[in-house]
């Protein structure tokens, strides 16, 4: 890996709604713009909760506005006439109320897993934008196989829960191993999300990283805000820890919902909120291109 910041798009996708993949592409967006980067955030959820959410409501139900089929189905729109500047530092390619329609024309038409990086990422990236972000659905289709076609590389947000590590197997079985047979699809990293309870008894937190950092493969691709090794998970178990419980992951957060909620980044909301080092942790390892000890 180049030890100095590179262009890169990236997109986050977790086969389970609810884990926070917007408000993690959202903040990361606006930490990479903070760094003073030419960022784009897509939203290609056909729900449009970041579009919403960043107010663009009537851009979302406008059917005058170029959406993302009008770009790289029928060619007769640019990137630009779609593309929104926001108050923030980066731009956003806004989510339409038509995008359903988009993912199910893919399907039918040549190359339809390439058109986004043909039309839309190759365009842009490097010589528009230094940074892509795509917010993808929370499923399989035509969409979310372009927007990893379209980065090579994808950001895995988990949330603790009966079945989190068996969301991201299925992440990987269902999305990264058939994708892996015909381009180099990065697994960037894990993100462990909404965490809130104790990690020195098993909590459902406790699990979710100790099931991480535990398996080699894995460790390598968690966050520093995330991590905390084997060897002092069995120094807290034993009582030898001798400083405060580290609180690990992107912490469960009031200012998170309230921040969406009056359509800001939380850096805008809450400009001192401890959670922001882990959006700018997260920021780096997208300029990096890997996760850094």
């Amino acid at each position: 890996m180049s030890q100095d910041p590179q262009p890169n798009a990236v997109a986050l996708n977790t086969l389970k709604g609810g884990v926070g993949k917007t408000t993690i592409s959202l903040n990361t967006a606006r930490e990479l713009a903070e760094r003073d980067h030419d960022v784009l955030l897509v939203d290609l959820d056909p729900n449009g909760h970041l579009t919403v959410g960043l107010d663009f409501r009537e851009v979302y139900i406008d059917d005058e506005h170029a959406d993302l089929g009008e770009i790289i189905i029928d060619r007769d729109a640019e990137p630009d006439d779609a593309i929104v500047s926001t108050e923030f530092g980066f731009d956003l390619f806004p989510s339409t109320a038509d995008l359903e329609d988009v993912q199910d024309r893919l399907g039918s038409v040549n190359h339809g897993t390439v058109r986004m990086r043909q039309f839309l990422v190759e365009p842009l990236l490097g010589d528009t934008y230094d940074y892509i972000i795509i917010d993808t659905p929370g499923s399989t289709g035509h969409l979310t196989d372009n927007a990893l076609v379209a980065t090579e590389s994808i950001l895995v947000p988990l949330r603790p829960g009966p079945e989190s590590l068996g969301g991201f197997e299925r992440t990987v079985e269902r999305l990264i191993k058939p994708l892996r047979e015909f381009i180099s699809l990065d697994l960037l990293a894990i993100v462990p999300t909404d965490l809130q309870r104790r990690i020195d008894q098993q909590t459902l937190d406790r699990e979710l990283i100790e099931s991480l950092v535990t398996r080699e493969h894995l460790a390598a691709k968690v966050p520093n805000f995330a991590y905390i090794s084997p060897a002092d998970l069995e120094k807290i178990d034993s009582g030898e820890w001798d400083g405060s419980l580290p609180k690990p992951g992107i912490r469960h957060s009031e200012s998170l919902s309230r921040a969406i909620g009056d359509h800001k980044p939380l850096r805008d909301y809450a400009p001192e909120d401890s959670i922001l080092s882990s959006f700018e942790e997260l920021a780096s390892i997208i300029e990096h291109g890997e996760v850094r000890r």
